[in-house]
Formats: C-alpha cells, sequence, structure tokens
C-alpha cells in the first residue's frame, strides 16, 4: 500500500523535503527561545542589567522572526506537496480505470469509485499534510524539550516521562479499537453516494411515481447507518481529550510544586522554572498534536487501502506483446466458446457456441430475455475474454489485436445508450474526432436522425444534458447509431439499439445500412421479428446456446422458438409494422 501511494509523490518530492526540513527549523528556534528567556530573567531582570535585556530580547526576536517564515513556509511546500499527492492518485485511478475490463468494474460500484476519488483521496492528502508537518515538527520538539528539560533539571522532566508513557498506552488502545470503525464508515459512505447517484439520474421515473418519501426515507437509512458508525468512532476518539488534558494539567501542578520547593531550596532559578514550564508547554502540545496525527492516520489508513486497491487492480484484458494492427476485414468465427462472467460458476453463461459469420453479412440474433444475446456480442470487441475456445475477427484470433485497434473496428450501440454533456457534434465526434459537420450528416441521415437534428432551433449544435435527458429515446438511440457508423467499422452491432424507434423507421436504417455500407458486418440484436427477419442469417439464441441458424424461411420450419416468437409479433399482439397497423 505505501508503494503503491509513495509513486506519485515523485514530482512533488522537493516539496516533500522541503516542508519537514523548515518544520525542524521552527523547532530549533523555539527550543531556543526559552533559554534566551531564562537568561533574560537571571542575568538580566534579576540583576537588573538592561544591555542584557536588550541583546536577549533582540535575539529572541529575530528567533521568533525565523520560526515565522519557517512556519509560512512548510504550511506553502506541505499544502503544494499533499496537493500535489492527492492529484496525482485521482488522476492514475481515472487513467487506471479507463483500462479496466468490464469484469474489472463489475468489481466496483460507481459510488464506491467515486467517495475514492473524492472522500478517500481527500482524508489522504490531510494524512500526508499532516505526516509532513506534524509528524516530523511534534516528534521533533518533543525530543527536543525533553533533552532542554534534563539538561535543566532531570528530576522535574522525569514528570514529564511517565506522562508520555501513560498518554502512549491510552493511544495505541484507541487506535486499534476505532480502526474498525472507520475501515466500515468508508463502506457506508459508498452507500450513501449510491442513494444519491440514484435518485439524481433517476428523478424523473421517482417523480412520475410520486417516490419522494420512499427515496428520502431511503437516503436517511443510508446517513443514519454512517452517523451511527462515526459516532461510535468518534466517541472512542473522544477520551483523548479529557486524557491529554488531564495530562497537561496534571504535570503542570507537579512541575510548579517540585519546581517552588525547589527555589525556595535554592536548587532552581526563577528562570530556570520559567523555561521548564515553557517546555512543559511545548512537550504537552506536540502530545496533543501527535493524537490528531493518530486519529488521522487511522482514518486514512482506510482510505488508502481502498485506493491502493483501486491502483493496483489489473485489467483481465491485456495487449499481446506484438499486436496486430490491423483488421483484414469484418469477417467473425467462434470456435468451441464458452464463457461465464464467474470463473467459478457452475454453469456457464454461453455454452459449446461455433459460429461463422462472412465479411458484410447481416446477421440477426434473437431470443428470450436472459439467453445470452448480449453476452455472445461482447466477446467480439473483446469487452470479455473467453472462459473457454477462441473468437476470431478478420481471420485472427481477437487476443492477437492490439486493443484500441479491434475496438475501432466493432462498433457497438447498445440499448442503453449513453451521451454526454455537450453538442450533438460534440457527441457524434466521439466515433471520429476529426470527422466534418458533412460527415456528421452524412452519418445523421443513414441512421434517420437528421430530420429532428435539423428540426431544433439549434441544429448540429444544439446542447444534449448529461445523459441525453432532454432528447427523446428514439432520438437518443439513433444519435448514438449515427456516432458508431462515423468509425467506419468493419463490424456494427446493434444491441437492441432500436427498440424505442418506430418499425417504419427501424426499416428505414436497415435498408440504408445495406445500400450504404454493404461492406461492413452487420449484427442486429433484437426482440422484433421484422428488425432481423431479412438478414441473411438469423441466430436463435436459448438458454446460452445457439438453437438454431438460418433465414426467416428455414427457422419458421426449423425452430419452434423463432415459429412462436413469429407467431406471436405477426399476429397481433401489439407490435408496431411499418404501415402502422397494430
Amino acid at each position: 500500500m505505501i508503494k503503491t501511494l509513495a509513486k506519485h509523490i515523485k514530482q512533488f518530492t522537493k516539496a516533500s523535503v522541503a516542508t519537514p526540513l523548515f518544520m525542524i527549523l521552527e523547532v530549533i528556534v523555539e527550543m531556543i527561545i526559552p533559554l534566551l528567556m531564562s537568561r533574560m530573567i537571571d542575568d538580566g531582570i534579576s540583576a537588573g542589567n538592561m544591555q542584557q535585556i536588550f541583546i536577549t530580547g533582540g535575539c529572541m526576536l529575530v528567533c521568533a522572526l525565523i520560526g515565522l517564515f519557517a512556519g509560512i513556509m512548510g504550511g506553502k511546500y506541505g499544502a503544494k506537496a499533499s496537493a500535489g499527492l492527492a492529484h496525482n492518485l485521482r488522476e492514475a485511478m481515472f487513467k487506471n480505470i479507463q483500462s479496466f475490463s468490464f469484469a474489472n468494474i463489475d468489481k466496483y460500484s460507481t459510488a464506491g469509485l467515486v467517495t475514492r476519488m473524492t472522500t478517500d483521496v481527500t482524508n489522504i492528502q490531510n494524512a500526508y499534510q499532516m505526516l509532513l508537518r506534524m509528524c516530523v515538527r511534534a516528534p521533533i520538539s518533543l525530543i527536543c524539550a525533553l533533552v532542554m528539560t534534563l539538561i535543566i533539571n532531570a528530576r522535574l522532566a522525569s514528570v514529564y516521562l511517565i506522562a508520555i508513557v501513560v498518554l502512549g498506552i491510552v493511544l495505541t488502545f484507541l487506535i486499534k479499537s476505532t480502526y474498525k470503525y472507520f475501515s466500515r464508515v468508508f463502506e457506508k459512505y459508498d452507500e450513501l453516494n449510491a442513494s444519491v447517484q440514484e435518485n439524481v439520474s433517476a428523478i424523473r421515473v421517482v417523480k412520475s411515481f410520486v417516490r419522494e418519501d420512499y427515496e428520502v426515507k431511503k437516503f436517511n437509512k443510508a446517513a443514519n447507518n454512517l452517523y451511527k458508525l462515526f459516532v461510535k468512532a468518534e466517541g472512542a476518539m473522544a477520551s483523548v481529550s479529557p486524557v491529554m488534558m488531564f495530562a497537561v494539567y496534571g504535570s503542570l501542578i507537579a512541575i510548579n510544586w517540585l519546581g517552588a520547593n525547589m527555589i525556595v531550596s535554592e536548587t532552581l532559578t526563577t528562570g530556570e522554572l520559567t523555561s521548564m514550564l515553557t517546555y512543559c508547554m511545548n512537550i504537552l502540545m506536540s502530545l496533543l498534536m501527535l493524537a490528531m496525527i493518530f486519529v488521522m492516520l487511522t482514518m486514512s489508513i482506510a482510505s488508502a487501502k481502498r485506493v491502493a486497491g483501486v491502483l493496483n487492480e489489473q485489467s483481465d484484458l491485456t495487449n499481446p506483446e506484438n499486436p496486430d494492427y490491423k483488421v483484414e476485414d469484418g469477417s467473425i468465427d467462434f470456435k468451441n466458446v464458452s464463457f461465464s462472467y464467474n470463473k467459478t460458476a457452475e454453469k456457464p453463461i454461453l455454452s459449446d457456441i461455433n459460429l461463422s459469420i462472412k465479411s458484410g453479412e447481416t446477421i440477426g440474433v434473437i431470443g428470450g430475455t436472459g439467453s445470452s444475446k448480449t453476452s455472445l456480442v461482447n466477446l467480439i470487441g473483446r469487452l470479455y475474454d473467453t472462459t473457454d475456445g477462441e473468437v476470431y475477427v478478420g481471420g485472427k484470433n481477437v487476443k492477437a489485436y492490439d486493443l484500441k485497434t479491434l475496438r475501432d473496428e466493432v462498433s457497438v450501440v447498445l440499448q442503453s445508450n449513453v451521451l454526454f454533456s455537450g453538442t450533438i457534434l460534440d457527441n457524434l465526434r466521439w466515433g471520429n474526432e476529426n470527422a466534418t459537420e458533412e460527415e456528421c450528416i452524412n452519418v445523421c441521415k443513414l441512421a434517420c436522425a437528421d430530420d429532428f437534428i435539423q428540426s431544433f432551433p439549434d441544429k448540429y449544435n444544439t446542447y444534449i444534458e448529461q445523459g441525453g435527458t432532454n432528447v427523446s429515446g428514439g432520438q437518443k438511440q439513433r444519435i448514438c447509431i449515427a456516432r458508431a457508423l462515423l468509425k467506419k467499422p468493419k463490424i456494427l452491432i446493434l444491441d437492441d439499439s432500436t427498440s424505442a424507434v418506430d418499425t417504419a423507421t427501424d426499416a428505414k436504417i436497415r435498408r440504408a445500412f445495406s445500400e450504404e455500407i454493404p461492406n461492413t458486418t452487420k449484427i442486429i440484436i433484437s426482440q422484433r421479428v421484422s428488425s432481423v427477419e431479412n438478414a441473411d442469417k438469423i441466430i436463435v439464441m436459448d438458454d446460452g446456446k445457439i438453437s438454431a441458424v438460418g433465414t426467416s424461411d428455414e427457422l419458421l420450419k426449423a425452430s419452434p422458438i423463432y415459429s412462436e416468437i413469429y407467431a406471436a409479433q405477426t399476429g397481433g399482439s401489439g407490435d408496431f409494422d411499418e404501415k402502422g397497423e397494430m
């Protein structure tokens, strides 16, 4: 964990080194000031020597200014180093998340990743700044003050040693008892963030079903769970303060009482007692700082483990040593393929898949819900790796390709389409960042999106809200199809991506594909028979296996599953045909 986080400090090594150096300088001058004060009292005030008072006072002023400068610079460099570490951690996590396969992403919730990049990193940032400043300043100040008190009077200094031992035992016990609470706190943070994220993203559904009260109760439950854990953790740490104050006042009383007796017996001077009291405050303030450090470190250790977990997560999908950077064509072959999301599962999601698709063919995929249609096509772009068997694209194993090259040639349009905040052109250029406006318009015509885009006041410069909430489901799907076409892929996969489009528009889109991109292999997953019946081949999926393959006419004779679906949809079940009849 420490090695993982330390890698991200390198850029700010100078600031990380400068901060403790300035802290050490500040401690040194603070240790000198009580000695100068003692001299001023004994050699200046008590002796009535004004010259000694002015000289000593001037030296104290210089020390104070040096200490002020060191404190300011230590704070400046500490902030730079800790903020820099936080920046690097967030950047590294985000970059690593982008490399995750779907299998890696499945291990973490969205809310969990957000919490790690915000709350957890902030905890680490605060802890690192405290580590550079207080964690250097407090122990050195404590040691130096103890040494000075031992030099002045070893008998009085023993009071501090007793206080330090007692506090050390108490703090060790508290850290062990509270760590478990702080570890659970951040899991509850994930739940809280998940509740907020889900509510905000689905606020229209919440309001349409009048579920505001339910959502408020759900949020309150998550917030109360977090509250209870924090109360337990902070309640355990609350005993630090009274124990510290007991040690502070007990030490002051003991020093004053013993010191007064020593002054009476002339074994200690007034100036030395004043210095001892000043060092006493230094020692006890250092102990208070150490207590704060322990609390912060206890919290940050839990955060650090969560952040290091994301940073150390390795993608299940990696490039080969010498990858291929060219996909010859859009041919696809599945050879004895089996697949499971969980490798320890008793039954695979896909099993014994053998399939051959020629480049440029239009393939329909149909089957019931849960028949693994999406799982099948996810293997083509290597979004997941097969558990057994191999998938070939363009005559080569998908594992032999550079991942970026393969995915540029395999364009997928999902049913749950995502649009990003920005203009329509911005969203289209996700498919090709260098595409001209004419190219964007052309693919939108193919996807039957140009007509409705032209009806907007700002046309292609119309601003799309995050998630595409200001356009309809069908409009969103057509923009996503156009975006995929801009990649000019060799393989185009439409995963039920026209489900929100009427059948007449669906037919136009399919006709445009056959006429304008004949050399692109097109795989259409759909629940509608009308979307796949004119395909070169239709694959019927059932329970993770290929039940049948053939044309619509062939399947009507050979496949009971296809025949049943066909009869249900063409017999007036409610699907709309091209004429708008029901």
